[in-house]
């Protein structure tokens, strides 16, 4: 079974919650909102399951607007869960480094 990390665009709205403003404390106002996450699904039917309310993360299915295969695709497939796992982690703090405003898990 291969893995796959995905990055799925938020609403700009997400960065008025208080738990994102935590996470996310050195965030560029200029730079999207978005949710990094891992699966052994393919990243288009994961976001639908996102969307679809299927476990789905709260931001992700209320703000989740498209998927940004730019960020994660030379990424893909990833052979372990765990791979994908740390991929995940690595992808969601370099995405912060850069500015963006990142939530994921």
């Amino acid at each position: 079974m291969k893995y796959h990390v995905y990055v799925i665009e938020l609403d700009n709205k997400v960065k008025t919650f208080r738990k994102i403003q935590k996470a996310n404390p050195k965030s560029l106002p200029d730079m999207p909102c978005v949710y990094v996450g891992q699966s052994y699904r393919q990243p288009e039917i994961r976001f639908e399951q996102h969307k679809e309310g299927h476990k789905s993360n709260r931001y992700a299915k209320e703000f989740g607007l498209a998927l940004k295969p730019e960020l994660y695709e030379k990424y893909n497939p990833i052979p372990t869960r765990k791979d994908a796992e740390e991929i995940e982690v690595w992808l969601a703090n370099e995405l912060r480094r850069q500015g963006y405003t990142v939530w994921f898990g």
